[in-house]
C-alpha cells in the first residue's frame, strides 16, 4: 500500500517579501514565516505563484528555501516551489531543495510552451524521479495555458512520491473527476480560497491558501468543522470569510495580499515588475473586505 504524506491541511501560499527597491528581504521573510506557522498555518508553500517565482533567480530561489527553512523547518511543513516551463531546470532546483532541507516539492504545469498531456507526464515524470521527497502538482490552467487532465495525474499516481494536487482550475467536475481517477493516498488540495468548502464536499483534502496570511485560523476552523460533521458551522465561516477570498483577488495575485499585509501592520513591500502595486481604487475594494471579515476597524 502506499504511503500517505501529511503535509497539512491548511498551506499558505507564502509571498515573497521584497524591500522598496526590489530587493529580497530576507529577514521579512523570516518573520512572515515565522509569523504563519504561529497562525494556523500547518505548512508553507513557497516560490509559488503568490511568492512571484517566474521573477526570482536560481540564486534567489535558493536563498529564499534556505532562510525558511533555517527560520521553521521542523514545526511547519516547508514545500517548495521548483517547476517552470524548463524540464531541466525544474529537476536541477528541485534536488537543490531537497538538499537544503525542505519537507515537499510543488511543480506547477509548465507554462507558456503549453506541452500535450504525454509531455506533461514526462516533465511530471522527471521531477518525481529526481528526488524521494513528496511531490505536489499545481494545475493552474488559467495561468499556465494548460490543463493536467485527470487521466495523467492517474498515470502519475504510480509514482510512490506523488502525494497531492494542487487544483486552481475552478471546474468542481474536473475535481470530482481527479478525486475518482487517482488513489486515496494522493490528497487534492483546493488552489483558489473561495472553493476550498466545495471542494472538500466532493472529496478535496485541504488548501494551498493566499487568505491565511490573514485568517489562517479561522481557515482551520472551518475545514476542521467540516471534517467534523458540522457542516453548516463550516458553511457560515466560509461566507464570513467570503469577502476576503474575493477581495484578495480584485487583480492579479499576489498585488492585493501584499496590499492587505501592510494594511494589518506587516508590510511584505512591494511585488516585482511587471506586477505592479495596487491601485487606489483596488486598495479601497482590499480594505472594504478586510472590514467585512473584521480585519480592519
Amino acid at each position: 500500500m502506499a504511503k500517505t504524506w501529511d503535509l497539512g491541511r491548511v498551506l499558505t501560499a507564502m509571498v515573497t517579501p521584497m524591500t522598496p527597491e526590489g530587493v529580497i528581504d530576507l529577514d521579512g521573510a523570516v518573520r512572515l514565516a515565522v509569523r504563519l506557522s504561529e497562525s494556523g498555518s500547518d505548512g508553507l508553500v513557497i516560490l509559488g505563484t503568490t511568492g512571484e517565482a517566474p521573477t526570482l533567480s536560481h540564486a534567489e530561489k535558493v536563498e529564499v528555501i534556505r532562510a525558511v527553512v533555517g527560520a521553521v523547518g521542523g514545526a511547519v511543513t516547508v514545500i517548495a516551489g521548483t517547476g517552470s516551463y524548463d524540464t531541466a531546470a525544474s529537476v536541477e532546483l528541485t534536488r537543490e531543495a531537497e538538499k537544503l532541507g525542505v519537507d515537499g516539492i510543488m511543480a506547477v504545469v509548465p507554462y507558456y510552451n503549453r506541452p500535450p498531456q504525454e509531455g506533461l507526464y514526462r516533465h511530471f515524470e522527471a521531477i518525481l524521479q529526481a528526488t524521494s521527497l513528496p511531490v505536489m502538482l499545481y494545475n493552474i490552467p488559467g495561468r499556465t495555458g494548460a490543463n493536467l487532465a485527470p487521466e495523467t495525474v492517474a498515470r502519475l499516481a504510480e509514482a510512490p512520491n506523488l502525494a497531492a494536487v494542487k487544483e486552481a482550475s475552478g471546474d468542481l467536475d474536473q475535481v470530482s473527476r481527479l478525486v475518482q481517477a487517482v488513489p486515496e493516498h494522493v490528497r487534492i488540495y483546493a488552489g483558489d480560497d473561495s472553493l476550498t468548502l466545495p471542494i472538500l464536499a466532493v472529496g478535496g483534502y485541504g488548501v494551498v491558501s493566499v487568505a491565511s496570511h490573514l485568517v489562517g485560523p479561522q481557515i482551520q476552523e472551518m475545514i476542521g468543522a467540516f471534517v467534523a460533521g458540522r457542516v453548516e458551522e463550516a458553511i457560515r465561516i466560509h461566507h464570513h470569510l467570503y469577502p476576503l477570498f474575493r477581495g484578495l483577488f480584485v487583480t492579479t495575485n499576489p498585488i492585493p495580499v501584499k496590499a492587505a499585509l501592510e494594511m494589518a501592520g506587516f508590510p511584505a513591500g512591494p511585488p516585482r515588475l511587471p506586477l505592479p502595486p495596487a491601485t487606489e481604487a483596488e486598495r479601497e475594494a482590499i480594505q472594504q473586505a478586510m472590514k467585512q471579515v473584521g480585519l480592519l476597524d
